[in-house]
């Protein structure tokens, strides 16, 4: 993924690349807005040094809820599955007692599952399991992981009530999206207060 942000700011004209790091940070880390993909020691150690906004894509963290800068911490930046996410909330809700199924396929590589996204897609929205081996217990949300070849990553939710069926997915086709995401909400986050915000506000293009 750093490989890839870096290429997506060399595709505009307004955007300069100040520094990249892989394990040691910059003595004087000076930018508008740093783009963090690593581990949980890596952000922690990164937000105890930076004096710009951070967006965020490390995986397997709950992000402080008051970081000392501006902090947009996102398990996908996919704008598609954020809207996604949005769609879910609000079939939920309208659709009280029908029963909630969400299957995720990625390449065969991939070291969590549940993946990060689908976890975040159906946060809130019920008691998750994982390894069903019997009926399903009333309001609990099915997770399913599918692994293999270089699937890029889907997405795709079932909401199944009495004699119908809704189905609500995503598709991701090249990983490319994520850094241009990534970038995106860079570009809105810079000179925001600290606080912690969320990749909601970007689409809607509100303040946080």
């Amino acid at each position: 993924m750093g490989r890839l942000v870096v290429e997506e700011v060399g595709r505009h004209d307004d955007l300069s690349l100040a520094w990249t790091a892989t394990r040691d940070l910059p003595v004087n880390i000076d930018a508008d807005v740093i783009i963090d993909f690593s581990v949980p020691d890596g952000l922690s150690r990164l937000l105890s040094v930076a004096r710009c906004p951070v967006v965020s894509g490390t995986t397997g963290l709950v992000p402080p809820a008051h970081p000392p800068v501006a902090l947009l911490h996102a398990a996908n930046f996919s704008l598609g599955v954020a809207v996604l996410a949005r769609l879910l909330r609000e079939a939920r809700g309208a659709l009280p007692g029908w029963d909630l199924e969400l299957v995720e396929l990625h390449h065969n590589q991939k070291r969590d599952a549940p993946s990060g996204t689908a976890l975040r897609l159906v946060e809130g929205l019920g008691p998750t399991t994982t390894g069903r081996d019997g009926p399903r217990l009333a309001g609990e949300v099915g997770l399913h992981a599918v692994r293999g070849g270089d699937i890029v990553g889907e997405h795709h939710a079932y909401l199944c009530g009495p004699g119908e069926r809704l189905q609500l997915g995503h598709v991701a086709t090249h990983r490319g999206l994520f850094a241009a995401g990534a970038v995106r909400c860079a570009r809105w986050l810079r000179g925001k207060p600290p606080g912690l915000y969320a990749i909601d506000s970007v689409i809607a293009g509100g303040s946080g």
